[in-house]
């Protein structure tokens, strides 16, 4: 047979939907939730993977919902998740803070966390990740430590603490997505960039970010070229509060919906760290920009703007 013929069967069988193996997609694993590939649960899929793999390893995702609490742990690295369907993957799960263990203890903030990124390098396309238990109180879809952490047209759904930026000492980079919450629903200690991505404020609540910034660190949260969206009430919702006193986070070019109060940021009443926090902005455009944010708030100059980028805050 040809190889003309061979990829004209190929493409024949991917359009009609005939059950296809890893090799057949240049993926080293398929999960399907219909048992049509190689696993039919992610956490068994990245566990097939050898530990400290130095090469890529290409996790292809089928279309479905996938309820499993996931764990990527440490000795799984350069991982890459790609979904069929950003809209039709999704990987859910629905702890909360609150909830009790198998001993009758609380789960945590931490414990709530659907999806744990542990291992360096993980890389994510095309995926839906959700905390599906509602307005519960702190319930994280995804909590990231891993270093170099790179989310493309992914999308995160949640109420409260929906991602968990968590790594002290990771940069992470999140490009066209989708992430939505009321309260702190983008926070943690990394160093994180979110390029030409949506953040949508749900109604019940007041704070978009609640960085907790290590002092010294160069960087925290920065937002470039992103949509502030959101059904919160109009002039309601603050661009962030400091959970810890030293919190960063910076918003470029960015347009603010008229659900962005006016004064912007909040101390979390604690008038001390508006001495260390570094709150700025560049070039806000939309009803949510303003000229009158509290006083302890920066506006950038476009020099200053110019030293937010990707290539340089990576060489950091």
């Amino acid at each position: 047979m040809s190889k003309v013929i061979i990829k004209i069967v190929s493409v024949l069988l991917i359009t009609f939907g005939t059950s296809l193996k890893a090799q057949d997609l240049n993926y080293d694993f398929v999960v399907a939730a219909d048992a049509s590939g190689d696993f039919v649960k992610i956490q068994d899929a990245i566990m097939a993977i050898p530990d400290f793999r130095k090469a890529e390893t290409r996790i292809f995702i089928k279309n479905g919902t996938y309820k499993e609490k996931l764990i990527l742990p440490a000795s799984k690295t350069n991982v890459t998740f790609i979904g069929e369907e950003r809209e039709n993957v999704i990987l859910t799960y629905d702890d909360f803070a609150s909830k009790h263990n198998a001993f009758g203890e609380e789960k945590g903030t931490t414990g709530s966390s659907s999806f744990f990124v542990f291992g360096s390098n993980f890389t994510a396309n095309n995926i839906t990740f959700e905390n599906s238990s509602g307005p519960v109180g702190q319930a994280v879809a995804v909590r990231v430590d891993g270093n170099n952490a790179h989310f493309e047209n992914c999308k995160f759904l949640g109420f409260q603490d929906t991602l968990y930026v968590h790594g002290r000492d990771a940069k992470q980079y999140y490009k066209n997505c989708y992430i939505e919450g009321t309260t702190d629903f983008i926070f943690g200690w990394s160093q994180a960039i979110f390029e030409n991505c949506e953040i949508y404020s749900k109604e019940g609540g007041q704070y978009i970010t609640a960085a907790s910034t290590e002092e010294g660190a160069p960087y925290g949260l920065v937002f470039i070229n992103c949509k502030l969206t959101g059904d919160a009430p109009k002039n309601s919702v603050y661009l962030g509060r400091p959970w810890r006193d030293y919190a960063q986070t910076v918003f470029i070019n960015c347009n603010m919906g008229a659900h962005i109060k006016s004064e912007g940021w909040h101390n979390w009443s604690k008038p001390e760290a508006e001495q260390t926090t570094f709150y700025a902005e560049y070039n806000s455009t939309g009803v949510g920009a303003s000229q009158n944010r509290v006083s302890w708030a920066q506006v950038l100059s476009e020099e200053e703007a110019s030293k937010f980028t990707r290539t340089k805050l990576r060489e950091e």
